[in-house]
């Protein structure tokens, strides 16, 4: 596996920045690739025309609901195996796995058959006008099917990264994406099926990563998932929820200020609601990175959290905020340098690169503050402090944007709708440093207590 002792003495012993690192570089890949996964339909229903483009804009919304259930049991599940192990409590770690993996299932095949049932008025919400209202219902009918392979699939993928097991976990994900990426020009126009091909090409990749991610989970140190030790209790859903929910709200609330971006940008036209998809996703590209070395961190901050060694773990924090700093300040300054030709290569449409460029130039300048709103959320997370690892999840996509995507827009009109990101990055970042403050004077109280 990393050609080294078990996880737990590598976790809880090794140096810390080759630790991150080698838990960081196999998530980085699946995260990169999962972006990928959405690029490649952008650029692909691209060629098309803007109303597909559009569509996959808006059923993206919807996406973002089904991840953030597989994110809210994975990352639930997950985070308690991480601290379990830790604390050398095998058992617990065993019956929670499979726990997650099957109520996440469950919940996915709710998604698809509540969704199947009220497809066109969930297009409605989600922000479709009227002209792309049959492209949106074309994608979304087919990219319902995945959802209980989605939602299951991010549950195995969080679970065997927060056990330590990253690189078995990056295979699932990068198979299916190469694969959706490999469908997608086949079934898009050598088929002739439209953005109903691309939607074809999403899902045969999701099942496709399914079933690898579900035959690594008996490979290697990982904790195998099997009916057996399927067991729902109260305590376990409650233990999910606390190591979830931050998940979830961070998710959640991301998917309600994409409905709210596509409402304030519709205003304008499809041209700025493309433009704002467009720019989301690059954001999205690069945030991709630094989540992934986020979450090259949570192992090692569960892990000794569980242990009692915090020393170690404000080493940990402290090395992932510098290196995630570091390379956002490079993205901020090369993207700013081409930001006209980024937009550029999904949309070839000069309205659209003009709106696109403005935006996506306001959001490069509070890139860097990112690291550290990001890292902190997961420290909170990890270490089971729901109320905060909450608040901090809410704040950039949901506390701030969301009143400001508004109130902007009224103020500014379209340059409004440029510079919401931006203005939202501040606000987290000011409440993020007084919560970090907080939370490590009590680690220190918390390490003083042990000792005596």
């Amino acid at each position: 596996m990393h050609g080294h002792t078990d996880n737990y003495t590598f976790l809880t012993q090794g140096p810390i920045h080759r630790v991150i690192l080698t838990m960081a570089v196999p998530t980085i890949i699946s995260m990169l690739v999962t972006s990928l996964y959405n690029i490649a339909d952008t650029f692909f229903v691209g060629q098309i025309d803007t109303q597909s483009t559009a569509a996959v804009g808006i059923v993206f919304s919807l996406m973002f609901f089904v991840q953030a259930t597989g994110f809210f049991f994975g990352h639930g599940s997950g985070n308690y195996i991480s601290r379990e192990l830790g604390a050398r409590r095998h058992d617990n770690a065993v019956k929670m796995a499979s726990t997650g993996f099957f109520t996440s299932f469950l919940f996915g095949l709710l998604i698809l058959v509540v969704g199947e049932i009220y497809l066109t008025p969930l297009s409605v919400l989600l922000g479709s006008t009227p002209t792309i209202l049959p492209y949106t219902e074309q994608y979304m009918r087919i990219i319902l099917f995945g959802a209980p392979f989605l939602t299951s699939s991010l549950t195995l993928n969080n679970q065997m990264r927060l056990q330590g097991n990253a690189a078995y976990a990056m295979y699932g994900i990068v198979a299916g994406a190469i694969l959706n990426v490999v469908l997608d020009p086949i079934l898009i126009f050598s088929c002739g099926m439209g953005v109903g091909g691309a939607a074809l090409a999403t899902v045969t990749g999701q099942v496709v990563s399914f079933l690898i991610l579900f035959y690594m989970t008996h490979k290697g140190e990982n904790i195998a998932v099997s009916f057996r030790n399927f067991s729902p209790s109260w305590r376990a859903y409650k233990e999910i929820f606390y190591g979830g929910s931050p998940s979830l709200m961070r998710q959640g609330l991301a998917c309600v200020a994409t409905m709210s971006l596509n409402v304030a940008a519709g205003a304008y036209g499809d041209s700025a609601i493309a433009a704002m998809s467009i720019v989301g996703r690059i954001a999205m590209l690069v945030f991709a990175a630094v989540i992934g070395l986020g979450q090259g961190f949570q192992p090692v901050c569960g892990f000794c959290y569980g242990a009692g060694l915090y020393d170690r773990l404000k080493e940990a924090y402290k090395f992932t905020v510098i290196v995630g700093t570091g390379f956002l300040v490079v993205c901020a300054v090369v993207g700013w340098l081409v930001s006209g030709s980024l937009i550029g290569i999904f949309r070839n449409d000069t309205e659209v690169i003009d709106i696109g460029m403005v935006a996506l130039r306001w959001q490069l300048c509070t890139f860097p503050l990112n690291a550290f709103i990001l890292a902190s959320n997961m420290l909170a997370q990890t270490c089971r402090k729901p109320w905060r690892a909450n608040l901090l999840a809410a704040a950039r996509q949901g506390l701030f944007f969301i009143p400001l995507i508004f109130i902007l827009p009224s103020c500014f009109g379209l340059k409004g709708v440029e510079m919401c990101q931006a203005l939202s990055d501040v606000c987290s970042f000011v409440l993020t440093v007084p919560i970090v403050a907080y939370t490590f004077r009590e680690f220190n109280r918390e390490s003083r207590m042990r000792v005596s």
